[in-house]
């Protein structure tokens, strides 16, 4: 089972599959007795793709997504894999900390980030960008070096897909540079993540978060986002969660973990647009989609003989 990675949602893409599927139905009032408030009405209202009730949002169609899988397409997990904000997801679906829990720590740890971005690195964002050979990207980050200006490379995708942190201020130069090699940008978000410069947020969540979280011997092998190493016990689970702030993301390691395990089949449950996509996970596994809009979409009915 694969988490993926948190990209933009709206209320609009996933709110119908969140008040009519009857798997996000439990999920949701779940969540709703944790935060104390109406999960729904706060994601339709709030600002901002990675807000607290955007991202317990994901957490809940992540989950409900692979009780879908299971229910209705007969999907059997053998391992577990989330990438990014997908790990929290992961770490519920195999038993390492009781749902509740998990949505807990998904509101805490947004709140955590956002209070620590609104002081802290202000100034830095993520570019996203392909088609970039890595030699290429060698020269434009060693003249970023030569300009004394600090980068990043939070997560590698797939061949030629990165995403950088650096300062705002230098991305539109980055941009073009990418393009006069061949590359083409694509978007630019906050908050940023997965670099050693956030060793503060990391202590931070290790101490007012994880702390009061017990965590227990997951019900499933987790392979680790970073390098793809495989999880058995709730240290693990827990320094995992820990380091996704401040190592990159590595996904053809992550897969490649997945693949030493011995599975030849994925089923990526949550919205998607990237992960179950990207040429790393459709040439390596059979990738089995599990998303909001496929579980309202009707199914077709075998003809009666």
């Amino acid at each position: 089972m694969v988490f993926p990675g948190m990209g933009p949602a709206s209320f609009d893409d996933v709110g119908r599959f969140m008040v009519a599927n009857r798997f996000a139905r439990e999920l949701v009032s779940v969540a709703d007795e944790v935060l104390g408030y109406s999960l729904v009405d706060a994601f339709r209202e709030a600002e901002g793709d990675y807000s607290e009730a955007a991202q317990v949002a994901f957490l809940v169609n992540c989950l409900a997504s692979a009780e879908w899988a299971r229910a209705v397409l007969g999907v059997e997990a053998e391992a577990v894999l989330g990438a990014s904000f997908g790990e929290k997801a992961a770490v519920a679906f195999a038993q390492a900390l009781p749902t509740a829990e998990a949505v807990r720590m998904t509101a805490e740890l947004a709140r955590c980030m956002d209070e620590y971005f609104a002081r802290e690195h202000t100034d830095i964002v993520v570019l996203s960008f392909v088609r970039t050979p890595e030699e290429k990207l060698r020269e434009i980050l060693a003249e970023l070096d030569e300009q004394g200006e600090w980068h990043d490379i939070s997560c590698y995708i797939d061949e030629g897909f990165y995403m950088l942190s650096l300062r705002e201020s230098r991305v539109e130069w980055t941009q073009q540079r990418l393009r006069s090699v061949g590359g083409m940008p694509l978007y630019t978000m906050r908050p940023p993540l997965h670099s050693g410069a956030f060793g503060g947020l990391r202590d931070r969540i290790e101490h007012e978060v994880l702390s009061t979280l017990t965590f227990t011997d997951p019900k499933l092998p987790v392979v680790a986002d970073q390098d793809g190493t495989l999880l058995t016990t709730a240290e693990q689970v827990r320094t995992m969660l820990l380091d996704s702030v401040t190592r990159p993301l590595r996904w053809p390691d992550a897969l490649a973990g997945l693949k030493g395990f011995g599975i030849e089949r994925v089923c990526v449950a949550g919205p998607d647009s990237l992960f179950g996509r990207v040429s790393c996970t459709t040439g390596n596994f059979e990738v089995l989609p599990a998303n909001p809009r496929l579980a309202m979409t009707p199914r077709r009915r075998p003809a009666a003989r």
